[in-house]
C-alpha cells in the first residue's frame, strides 16, 4: 500500500538527498518548479535528465545508474507507463528508501515490486503540496 499517513510522509520528507528523474531545464514546467522550491527548503538535487547537461545548477545524470553517490528519495516526474523501467534502476540500488510519483502518476505493479524490496512509495501526491502541509 503507498503510504497515506501523515507521519509517515512527515518521516519521508525530513531526508536530504532527492534524485529527480524527469527534472526540467522548462521554468514553468511542475518537474522545474517542485524541485526547485524543495533545493530552497535545503534538500539536495540530483537531477536525472539525458537531455540537459545541468539543471538547478548541478550536473544532470542521464540515468539513476549514472548516479554515485546514494539516493533518498527517486522523485518522479514522468509518465504512469514509464514507472516500471524507474523502478528496475531503482531496485539495481541499494540505497533508495522511497519511490515519490508526483501528482497524476501511479503504477500499481510498480508500487508492488518496489514495497516488496522494502521500499516506501507515494503514488500521485506532489512533495511541494505535502511538504508545505506538513513541514511547518
Amino acid at each position: 500500500m503507498p503510504v497515506e499517513d501523515d507521519d509517515e510522509l512527515r518521516e519521508i520528507l525530513e531526508l536530504e538527498r532527492v534524485a529527480v528523474v524527469g527534472a526540467s531545464t522548462d521554468y514553468e514546467k511542475a518537474a522545474h518548479i517542485v524541485p526547485a522550491f524543495l533545493q530552497r527548503k535545503g534538500y539536495e538535487i540530483v537531477p536525472v535528465n539525458p537531455y540537459a547537461d545541468e539543471v538547478f545548477g548541478r550536473p544532470a545524470y542521464a540515468s539513476l545508474s549514472d548516479v554515485e553517490t546514494s539516493i533518498d528519495i527517486v522523485q518522479i516526474f514522468r509518465p504512469s507507463d514509464e514507472v516500471d523501467d524507474i523502478v528496475d534502476a531503482v531496485l539495481e540500488r541499494d540505497d533508495v528508501q522511497t519511490v515519490w510519483m508526483q501528482l497524476g502518476i501511479s503504477n500499481e505493479t510498480a508500487t508492488r515490486r518496489a514495497e516488496r524490496a522494502g521500499i516506501k512509495v507515494v503514488q500521485d501526491r506532489c512533495m511541494k503540496a505535502e511538504y508545505g502541509m506538513l513541514m511547518h
